[in-house]
């Protein structure tokens, strides 16, 4: 962690300038969410502009500026990089967002960048939020792109125990990793009960899941990539204890937030590969649903076709008495059989036997 040492030890501009005034006008902006300066662990001063703030700390070189923006203008970020001396890196990084977590040491600054998440309950929703730290020997920054996570608790929290704040701006740091990590855990009970309610909707049908898997399992993808890096930025400050002098206090608490985060990364990968297990699930089910539902059009088709043969079969065994009878109903004078004695019960007869005949020929084909 940074070395606490004289502010005119690594300040680049050690002396204030007249000229700043002017300078400062840009950062008289809401976007400044609070500002406060603290002494041996106790608030002192809440400044309401950045150029207060900056007076204030050059008055008191002892003192220690956290310094709270969301969504800052790009003025903003370059009169906090003057006063401070960030990398220009750094403040890039911030005014753009859409970084990867990670950390990084620029000379006696580090720069830290988190994924916080938030799970909303009526739209079942993970919301990500995204936070820029600067962190230097007396001062801590702290950059806000979307709603999450909300800081203010994190500083009531540390301004009740002045003990610990009176560690530094690197107390501030591992209280804002912790909170950001302890608000994972709503988040991953959240998405637990999603996986509880998928499952049940996969197994009972529901034609609308396997959207709802797709969406949770983007959703876990940036989760992920939220998380994972996390584990490596602890162990790589863990690291450092022994290099940078850390408390062994703050040692403790870092090796407790690393805990946290390596199991929420656990179950994050779990919850993907359970995504990807019940996916597949569904596609099988479907599968089956959809075979089952061939089967079944192709057995009523079957059946169909034996009805149609039996209609089939009886409408020709019909036709032959119909033909006879309609050719011996012609009533022409001329027609042989018309004064024949035997003529009706050979008609009868015929009939009987084509009848007979077409009966036997259909059942041998198992049409009747």
């Amino acid at each position: 962690m940074p070395d606490r040492r004289p502010r005119a030890a690594w300040r680049r501009h050690p002396e204030p300038q007249p000229e700043r005034a002017s300078t400062q006008d840009p950062t008289d902006r809401p976007s400044v969410v609070q500002a406060s300066l603290y002494r041996d662990g106790r608030r002192v001063s809440s400044p309401a502009t950045l150029a207060d703030t900056f007076r204030q700390l050059r008055e008191h070189p002892d003192g220690m500026a956290w310094i709270g923006l969301q969504r800052p203008t790009e003025a903003e970020l370059h009169s906090l990089a003057a006063e401070f001396d960030l990398h220009e890196l750094a403040v890039e990084d911030a005014l753009e967002a859409h970084q990867r977590p990670k950390l990084e040491r620029y000379g006696d600054t580090l720069f830290v960048v988190l994924r916080a998440a938030r799970y909303l309950d009526a739209q079942e929703e993970v919301e990500f939020g995204e936070l820029h730290i600067f962190v230097g020997p007396d001062f801590l920054i702290t950059v806000r792109h979307g709603a999450a996570p909300d800081l203010s608790t994190v500083r009531h929290r540390m301004e009740e125990d002045p003990d610990l704040l009176a560690l530094g701006p690197e107390a501030v740091l591992y209280a804002i990793l912790d909170a950001v990590v302890d608000g994972y855990a709503p988040v991953v009970a959240g998405v637990q009960n999603d996986i509880d309610e998928i499952e049940t909707e996969v197994f009972g049908g529901d034609p609308a899941v396997s959207r709802r898997i797709y969406e949770l399992s983007r959703e876990m993808v940036e989760f992920q990539r939220a998380t994972r890096p996390l584990v490596g930025m602890l162990h790589g400050l863990m690291a450092g204890f022994a290099k940078y002098g850390t408390d062994e206090e703050l040692q403790r608490y870092l090796r407790d937030v690393a805990d946290h985060v390596t199991h929420t990364s656990e179950r994050v990968d779990g919850f993907r590969q359970a995504l990807a297990d019940i996916l597949t699930v569904n596609a099988t089910l479907v599968t089956q649903q959809q075979n089952a539902e061939m089967r079944a059009l192709a057995e009523a088709g079957f059946e169909q076709n034996e009805e149609i043969k039996k209609i089939s079969a009886w409408a020709a065994i019909l036709f032959a008495p119909t033909l006879v009878g309609t050719i011996y109903g012609m009533n022409f004078d001329n027609m042989p059989e018309l004064h024949w004695a035997g003529g009706y019960p050979f008609a009868v007869v015929l009939m009987a036997v084509v009848c007979v005949s077409l009966y036997v020929v259909f059942k041998r084909k198992d049409w009747l």
